[in-house]
């Protein structure tokens, strides 16, 4: 559990650093730098995506998802629940109408893949921490990024950061077993759509509901049990 603890505080100390960058920036460089990181989380997303050799799996996958998603209105609830807490706490209001969104985009982006889960699984199976470590440097680095573009919404994702990482932890062997190689990709292929949506809603060419796509993670493992039935 201690390098998930260290994994979260470098989201924390990296998102205070970079929002503290981002009161120093002009508003132009800052919109220059945004656009930079949103053709960087493109290439990230393609990246994870590339890997993905049963292409009905992920269309499944995703458009169920979608769907459930847009049924619960998972992002308009998430939103309005984030900007009643941002009401409460600041007499300003909302700094940010998407903070919500950028909590969710910076978690994506920073702790969707392979290096997450296999990570957690090895510090709660085996006490093997050298993933998470390494995993913390980057996520610091990242997060420096993300936040001088982002704002709150990066330091906020530290929140998630924590949660999930701990949970597989702590749950890691329950969930060792059912965590294939083959599932693993795929929740990183899935992930990897949603980074690449998450880029284009960056660069302004999208306005895509990033958080109604989440519950594509839940249906993967169904999908993949249901294609192998019908031997796919």
């Amino acid at each position: 559990m201690f390098a998930v603890i260290v994994n979260t505080v470098a989201v924390i100390i990296g998102s205070l650093i970079g929002m503290g960058l981002k009161k120093g920036i002009p508003e132009k460089v800052s919109r220059a730098i945004l656009k930079g990181i949103g053709l960087c989380t493109i290439v990230i997303g393609i990246q994870g995506a590339i890997k993905e050799d049963n292409i009905l799996l992920l269309i499944i996958s995703i458009a169920v998802g979608i769907a459930i998603g847009e049924w619960i209105n998972i992002d308009g609830n998430l939103d309005r629940f984030t900007k009643a807490i941002i009401r409460r706490i600041s007499k300003r209001g909302t700094e940010s109408a998407n903070i919500s969104q950028n909590m969710i985009n910076a978690f994506l982006i920073t702790s969707v893949g392979a290096m997450t889960i296999v990570g957690s699984l090895d510090a709660g199976l085996r006490h093997d921490f050298n993933m998470l470590y390494t995993k913390s440097l980057l996520d610091f680095i990242t997060c420096i990024m993300l936040a001088a573009a982002l704002g709150v919404g990066v330091l906020l994702s530290a929140i998630l950061t924590f949660v999930v990482q701990a949970a597989i932890v702590l749950l890691a062997q329950y969930l060792a077993p059912y965590l294939s190689d083959g599932l693993i990709l795929e929740l990183t292929c899935v992930g990897s759509v949603m980074i690449i949506a998450i880029g284009l809603n960056m660069l302004g060419l999208t306005k895509l509901k990033v958080l109604n796509f989440l519950p594509a993670f839940i249906i993967v493992p169904f999908a993949m049990l249901i294609l192998r039935q019908f031997g796919f």
